[in-house]
């Protein structure tokens, strides 16, 4: 065969062979494809409905899991699946020919792609340079929270969340790395959906996205002026795209005093009395008698109900909730409810434009009964305490009167010190506008409208019969009527680019301008028509106006405001922030103050180094930051300028009297902070553990201090800057993700540690504070060197077992031991804490999930006030069960001194000084999720109940009624505003909760 001949041969097997392969291909793809079955659960082994299923690069492939999490899907058996459901990390699986394929995802919540929220804008939580905490609301969805500040409590390091009172609707006290100002104020600046606050009560939590603290100057210093306490931002809920649902939470529940304190019996008290006045003194022929704590503590009742419709399209989403909040206290009539509208909304109305808008209304009212007083003052709790136990309710000698103490006849029964018609109510409006101008691709112009407007009003009336009070003036009554607004204009511009898929820059600038208004009316009036009560009682009911008044003030805040960011590969990260704010409370020509900051930040895991550890080590970054906030608060709207004093005269024919009042200080300015922070965050084991740790140091300068002449003189110096003080400390989270089996244990573990000083007072040096009405002597002293809320008094050595008597310590050595020495008095305790934690622990399994909440407090002390008026024996006040070891006769050995009318053994002193620390079971909650199967044939796209014990079990050796006590003390004669820490004086008790709720899903 010839060569031509073989050519043509091969060209012809060539093609049959082409033709057979083009005919087989067909069915070798067929044999190449694969029908996979599987299972999508979470973690905890609960099956995913609805997660979606598809080929990577191929998205038309796909499939939706069913009722029981399983799925069915053809695919080439060198196929790629990606599993993926809203709230899940998505999942991607190799086929390689596998038929059977079971797949878990994880909760995303922790990844470091998370968008956490900063001051106007927002960044990946792996890029963040400052110290930021973020709480988000699955934290609180199953545990029933009334307030926003409640939901941070125990949640985030260098955020220590106090409850002062049980009373209902009482405000919590937030402090963000300690205490920076003793009169400028020392709560963090709330920004609720870019509008600026002092005051979030309206807002429920379950409308609540999430919380951003803003805890270091660097994070803060945007917000210039005001942020030297730290800046909380409050994300509310939106809509998704493609997920319309209605959601319905509630709960429900009663509460009672978590510890009672026994007084003494009838015949107890009178043989008290017979001891401080002489045998004969008491009229036993009074022999009934009445078990006051029993008498007033009650069952308190709360429940909350809130419903939410959200949803949205590619284009527009909103979000619209309604609520209604009720709450009685252990002690009538104190009470708090609160209804609650919002409405979020955003519209995409043109590729250039989107419009969002975020308004809420809230009508709240809270009926108060008077504490942190002593029963001569009012304060019911130490009424409960001090009432002498043969009083009954009503006076057996005029039934509409209730009893009358016989001794002295301010020392109201409690029963009387209740009736009082003390009522705040509160319509609060907020709302914002804004716009979103898309003018390139990089660069957006972001201009909005706030408006803050609440109309408060307040009513008191007290019996013209019923109590001994009322009596003396035939009915007391006072009213006042507030409004408050404050509307605020911005205008943001940002320009945000990547360049090389490596450099990314954002830059932020723009301007603020803000304006507050407030008016007050007050009137004060007595001796009211026959048969008027507390029911009917109006101003126009009364005979006489003891006083009348108006008021009204404003305010002005011009800022200008500019960030830049940088990172290189989110590697290397760089931030700068600048914000210059102008004031109206400060004299023309010292009104700027100008605020910077700069941070940075190394992702030293992404160096080639490190490298070989990235197996157990994901991620771990360094952070430096450096800034200067300021704070306003502390300066009233005209301080810089001379006061007057105007009073009137109703005989005269001039006009009223016009007097000098405080001085100007046309020097007045800013409050400074200046902090560095040092910070670590790390990630381990494939993102089981996580851990945040921050050291700072802060130092405020030019501290608002009041300084005060000698009373001849007739006129006070005004406001002046002059001191400073120090903050420092160390703080860390650590955060753990723990599965076995079906077993899911997420743990979070936060402490704090701060150390405070008040390093500079200029003028004065030293000065007292907080003085003890019962004692008539200051227990707080203000020196430079040391810390806030120092108590000073003597240091009691025990009971002379010869007299009976306190003996105090002779510090001076010149043999005066009775307490009549006041140069033996020193520095007896500090109410600031070594260190606060929390602990949080939620172990699921299956659908139960078990959770418990742990909070505390170590090193502080708490200076015990109480006890001097209910462990004194000064007075024929009534005295707990402790007085019963008193000492009695000479040679006998007791820590309790003898009775005695006067004051020597009631000095301030180490006596009432009590170790404040605790441990607490804050909240115990068990929850259970309903099967969603079963859910979805009833339209039900999620069901949980729970049960929740709050204040379960508290740890203290703290022999008052709480440990966990008011950072700021309201009981004392004098002002002294932050330095009155850790001082309790018939402080509400706190209560034990048991309740009950649901949430719904449709």
């Amino acid at each position: 065969m010839n060569s031509k001949k073989k050519m043509r041969l091969m060209k012809s097997w060539q093609k049959t062979c082409l033709a057979i392969m083009l005919l087989m291909l067909p069915a070798l793809a067929f044999a190449q494809s694969v029908q996979v079955t599987g299972n999508v659960k979470d973690l905890t082994g609960e099956a995913i409905i609805g997660a979606t299923v598809v080929v990577k690069g191929n998205s038309s492939t796909g499939t939706v899991t069913d009722f029981d999490g399983n799925y069915t899907i053809s695919v080439p058996s060198n196929a790629t699946l990606v599993v993926s459901y809203l709230g899940m990390e998505a999942a991607e699986v190799a086929v390689n020919g596998q038929t059977k394929i079971d797949i878990t995802l994880k909760d995303d919540s922790q990844a470091l792609d998370e968008v956490v929220v900063v001051g106007y804008g927002t960044v990946r939580k792996k890029d963040l340079t400052t110290a930021v905490a973020s709480v988000s609301s699955k934290e609180w969805a199953d545990r029933p929270v009334i307030s926003a500040q409640q939901a941070l409590q125990g949640k985030a390091a260098g955020v220590q969340v106090i409850q002062p009172s049980g009373k209902p609707g009482a405000g919590l006290t937030v402090r963000v790395r300690g205490t920076t100002s003793l009169n400028a104020g020392n709560d963090p600046l709330y920004v609720v959906d870019g509008i600026p606050t002092n005051d979030i009560t309206n807002i429920s939590p379950t409308d609540i996205e999430s919380l951003q603290i803003l805890k270091d100057a660097s994070s803060a210093a945007i917000y210039g002026a005001r942020a030297a306490n730290g800046v909380v931002l409050i994300t509310t809920k939106k809509g998704t795209a493609g997920r319309s649902e209605v959601n319905v939470s509630m709960f429900a529940g009663f509460s009672n005093v978590g510890k009672k304190i026994n007084t003494l019996n009838t015949t107890q008290y009178y043989d008290l009395l017979d001891e401080i006045y002489g045998a004969g003194y008491s009229d036993r022929s009074k022999n009934t008698y009445t078990n006051w704590g029993d008498e007033m503590y009650k069952t308190g009742v709360k429940q909350n109900y809130q419903v939410s419709l959200s949803g949205g399209t590619d284009k527009v989403n909103y979000f619209i909730s309604g609520g209604y909040q009720d709450e009685t206290g252990i002690i009538a009539p104190a009470s708090y409810d609160r209804y609650s509208f919002r409405s979020n909304t955003s519209a995409q109305t043109k590729d250039w434009l989107k419009i969002t808008s975020n308004v809420s209304f809230a009508k709240t009212s809270r009926r108060d009964v008077a504490d942190n007083a002593n029963s001569g003052r009012g304060g019911v709790i130490m009424s409960v305490l001090n009432t002498p136990p043969f009083m009954e309710k009503w006076d057996p000698t005029e039934p509409t009167w209730y009893y009358r103490n016989p001794y002295q006849g301010s020392w109201e029964n409690p029963y009387a010190q209740v009736e009082t018609y003390d009522k705040n109510s509160d319509n609060r409006f907020m709302g914002n506008v804004g716009l979103d101008f898309t003018i390139t691709k990089d660069l957006h112009f972001k201009p909005s409208f706030a408006l803050d407007y609440t109309s408060h009003k307040w009513d008191k009336f007290i019996d013209p019969v019923k109590t001994n009070f009322g009596r003396t003036a035939n009915g007391r009554g006072e009213h006042a009527d507030d409004e408050y607004s404050t509307w605020l204009s911005e205008n943001i511009v940002t320009y945000d680019k990547k360049f090389n898929g490596k450099h990314n820059l954002s830059l932020l600038g723009g301007g603020t301008f803000q304006k507050y208004n407030h008016s007050n009316t007050y009137m004060a009036v007595e001796d009211f028509v026959k048969g008027a009560n507390l029911e009917t009682m109006t101003l126009n009911m009364a005979n006489k106006i003891n006083s009348a008044t108006t008021a009204r003030d404003a305010n002005t805040l011009v800022s200008v405001l500019a960030r830049a960011q940088y990172d290189y590969e989110s590697r290397y990260l760089f931030t700068a922030n600048i914000r210059a704010d102008g004031s109206s409370k400060l004299a023309p020509g010292n009104r700027w103050g100008y605020f910077p900051s700069v941070s940075g930040g190394w992702r030293f895991s992404s160096e080639n180094f490190f490298q070989p550890l990235t197996t157990v080590v994901n991620d771990a970054k360094l952070r430096l930051a450096w800034g200067q906030n300021g704070n306003q608060n502390g300066i009233g709207n005209y301080d810089y300028m001379a006061k007057h004093i105007i009073t009137q005269d109703g005989s005269s024919t001039t006009g009223p009297n016009v007097s000098d009042g405080r001085y100007g200080n046309r020097n007045l300015k800013w409050e400074t902070t200046t902090q560095f922070n040092a910070g670590l965050d790390i990630t381990l084991f494939n993102s089981r553990l996580t851990g945040e740790f921050d050291a700072y140091y802060k130092k405020t300068t030019d501290l608002l201090l009041y300084i005060t002449l000698p009373s001849s003189i007739g006129r006070d110096l005004p406001m002046r800057n002059d001191g400073e003080m120090i903050n420092k400390g160390f703080e860390f989270n650590i955060t753990g993700h723990i599965l076995t089996g079906a077993v899911l244990w997420d743990a979070s573990l936060n402490m704090s540690f701060n150390k405070n000083e008040l390093s500079k007072l200029g003028l004065t040096s030293q000065y007292t504070t907080a003085r003890i009405e019962s004692n008539y002597s200051d227990v707080i002293i203000m020196k430079e060197g040391l810390p806030l809320g120092s108590f000073y008094g003597y240091i009691a050595q025990g009971v002379d077992p010869e007299t009976g008597d306190m003996i105090y310590k002779d510090l001076n050595n010149n043999g005066i031991t009775g307490g009549a020495d006041p140069n033996d008095r020193t520095v007896i305790g500090n109410a600031q804490p070594d260190f606060t934690y929390g602990f949080t622990n939620n172990v699921t399994w299956k659908r139960i999930t078990l959770s418990a909440f742990i909070q505390g407090s170590y090193g502080n002390d708490i200076y015990n006030a109480t006890r001097i008026d209910s462990e004194g024996m000064f007075d024929q006040k009534n005295q707990t069960t402790t007085v019963l070891n008193r000492w009695m006769r000479p040679g006998m050995i007791s820590d309790v001194p003898r009775a005695v009318s006067g004051s020597e053994n009631v000095l301030n002193s180490t006596r009432f000084v009590e170790d404040g620390s605790y441990i607490r079971l804050k909240a115990l909650t068990l929850a259970y999720n309903f099967d969603k199967k079963l859910l979805q044939p009833l339209g039900i796209a999620g069901l949980s109940v729970y049960g929740t014990a709050d204040n379960l079990i508290t740890l203290t050796k703290y022999r008052g009624y709480d440990p966990e006590l008011s950072w700021i003390n309201t009981s004392t004669t004098t002002s002294g505003a932050a330095a009155q820490m850790g001082i309790d004086m018939g402080t509400f008790p706190q209560t034990r909760s048991f309740i009950f709720g649901l949430n719904l899903t449709f």
